[in-house]
């Protein structure tokens, strides 16, 4: 049927003949082809002053279905951005290919490439498989690496499953083609992530007991970043809203909000697009944005995913504008900022700004998104100003409280559990609360286990917590 006289007629889908700049020179390979990076890396790809030197190929995880929508429309994809009271719509261009995970000749043929020169990843924190706790260790008691480990060692051209065996697969190909160093860059929110990377991929490749893998590991630079930009999923509505908005048919866009940080410290041995032209900042220390970014923000946002969903609310905005909520959320953060080390004035902008971005209700950041891999996030979100506060003598009220709420989470209360140690992490919860919170704290930190004054508080904590939530 066609359409009436004078009816918009929505374009199939995006194409760079009639959209947009041709595909840019793969140079920059990505690993995690999700929301987060296609507002952050490959945005700020997109706006450098060399975007047209620097295309990038961007390989999904598991599934494959958002790999074959942006390779339908050359890659190409309309990013919204949604501040309070409008929308922005902005064409990406810097993604030259998108290939589903499983695309793994494609994957060596692009290390084999003389012109990479950057890899970056957002796998997020579970992806480095790193063993429980506080350790930055590879966890090769996993399944998914010793499978891999013993599939590099019959075979340094075998596929894996792990972000770890990828990349040294990757290195090995890339060294045995003959071409020099490049730039591993992780995007994910873990203290030290390019330090912790190297880490994990320079034992992956000890284990194997392969010496190419080894030195493989060794080639390249290990950049660590902080990035900072909140990015919910996609949802069918907001497809359509694209559309109706006069976008055109968009079956990938990205939501997003007006902020954006990105702090690398780092070298890049084969060079890197004109980022810091456009808002980047290269540093010789990350630390103290780090630690910022992730004890408030990230801290921030696990506060209120285990608070406020057992609340009864589904956003990071329905939380923050709940009393209770706002108000742990700025206890969490007086005892967090006392062991920054940045000055007070900027951390107070710091925190009035994340109140702005947080009260967006045009964001729609799920609570439950937050919520998942608690076992992996408090770790690194809570646990390092929780340990400070101890060492000064002070039993830190605020993180414990953040550390019931999640106890609390395990047992049932608020938004479901999906963590990658759900069935280790829900067992530790259950029963009497103070072996409850005994456990729970033991598969943080066994260390903190046998610390009877935060149990106590933990326990404290949790106990009103179910009676708030009765």
């Amino acid at each position: 049927m066609s359409p009436a006289p004078g009816t918009a007629v929505p374009r199939l889908s995006r194409s760079r003949s009639r959209d947009a700049r041709q595909a840019a020179p793969v140079r920059i390979l990505h690993l995690g082809l999700g929301g987060f990076f296609r507002a952050h890396q490959a945005w700020y790809t997109d706006r450098a002053p060399d975007a047209d030197r620097w295309g990038i190929a961007a390989f999904s995880g598991r599934r494959p279905e958002l790999a074959h929508a942006l390779a339908a429309q050359d890659g190409l994809y309309t990013l919204v951005t949604r501040d309070s009271d409008r929308d922005r719509h902005e064409l990406v261009s810097s993604l030259s290919a998108a290939h589903p995970g499983g695309d793994h000749a494609a994957w060596l043929a692009y290390w084999e490439r003389p012109a990479l020169a950057v890899v970056t990843l957002t796998v997020t924190e579970a992806g480095y498989t790193r063993a429980g706790g506080v350790a930055d260790s590879l966890d090769t008691g996993r399944a998914d690496v010793a499978a891999d480990i013993a599939a590099l060692r019959a075979d340094v051209r075998a596929p894996g499953a792990t972000a770890a065996a990828r990349l040294l697969g990757g290195l090995a190909a890339r060294r045995a083609a003959g071409h020099g160093p490049v730039a591993l860059v992780s995007c994910d929110n873990l203290p030290g992530n390019g330090r912790v990377l190297h880490r994990v991929v320079r034992e992956f490749a000890e284990a194997t007991g392969r010496p190419e893998l080894v030195a493989a590991a060794g080639d390249a630079s290990y950049v660590t970043t902080m990035v900072d930009r909140i990015t919910p999923g996609t949802t069918d509505e907001d497809v359509i809203a694209l559309r109706a908005a006069g976008g055109g048919e968009d079956a990938a866009p990205v939501m997003t909000e007006p902020f954006s940080e990105w702090v690398l410290e780092g070298e890049f041995p084969a060079g890197r697009p004109a980022w810091d032209e456009v808002g980047a900042r290269i540093v010789s220390d990350v630390s103290p944005h780090e630690e910022r970014k992730l004890w408030l923000l990230n801290g921030g946002h696990s506060l209120l995913a285990y608070t406020g969903s057992a609340l009864g609310h589904d956003t990071v905005a329905e939380a923050v504008s709940d009393a209770r909520c706002r108000d742990r959320l700025t206890r969490w953060w007086a005892e967090a900022s006392r062991h920054l080390r940045l000055p007070p004035g900027d951390l107070a902008a710091y925190q009035q700004a994340l109140l702005t971005r947080f009260a967006n209700a045009r964001i729609r950041h799920t609570l439950a998104q937050i919520a998942a891999d608690g076992s992996q996030k408090l770790p690194v979100r809570v646990l390092p100003v929780l340990r400070a506060e101890r060492a000064g003598g002070r039993v830190p009220q605020a993180a414990a409280q953040v550390i019931a709420a999640w106890l609390l989470h395990l047992r049932g209360a608020g938004a479901p559990v999906k963590d990658v140690a759900a069935d280790t992490a829900t067992a530790a919860a259950r029963g009497p609360l103070p072996d409850a919170a005994r456990r729970v704290l033991n598969l943080l930190d066994p260390a903190l286990a046998h610390d009877e004054e935060l149990r106590a508080a933990v326990t404290a904590y949790a106990e009103r917590g179910h009676v708030v939530n009765a």
